[in-house]
């Protein structure tokens, strides 16, 4: 049964700190603020360890999420910094394309910063982006 009761904005991002903080993820995968003062938590930081056996390996690849005003209700702008080839980022901004990725595309409220890190680093092993040929390390995206 679902519950009637949504929780607001900043309580679920500080769900998602709390669990960001205490290392929520697989430890291939963190997340959390940007800046400790950020009292609206809109900017947030995500990191990504490159998955084995495909052409991301090793590689720790960084990112900028901004939670909007109506999230978890709309999705977050998602955008690496690090520099990678990957389908569903655009080349030369590092912006996570909406349409070309699976999870903003079919954005549900219960998905998280968690479920979005896990996904992009989950599409890296995909057939058409493991065998992309990627820039050399320490690039980023202007």
């Amino acid at each position: 049964m679902v519950s009637p009761y949504v929780v607001p904005r900043n309580f679920r991002l500080l769900e998602e700190l709390d669990d960001g903080q205490k290392g929520g993820g697989d430890g291939t995968i963190s997340w959390g603020l940007e800046n400790d003062d950020d009292m609206s938590m809109s900017l947030w930081n995500g990191m990504i360890i490159g998955p084995p056996r495909c052409n991301f390996e090793g590689r720790i690849y960084s990112l900028k999420l901004t939670c909007g005003e109506k999230y978890p209700d709309e999705p977050p702008v998602v955008k690496f910094v690090t520099k990678l080839n990957l389908s569903c980022v655009n080349s030369s901004s590092g912006v996570v394309d909406r349409r070309s990725f699976p999870v903003l595309a079919k954005w549900q409220r219960s998905y998280t910063i968690k479920t979005i890190l896990s996904e992009l680093k989950r599409s890296m092993t995909a057939k058409e982006n493991m065998k992309l040929s990627q820039p050399p390390d320490g690039l980023t995206f202007e």
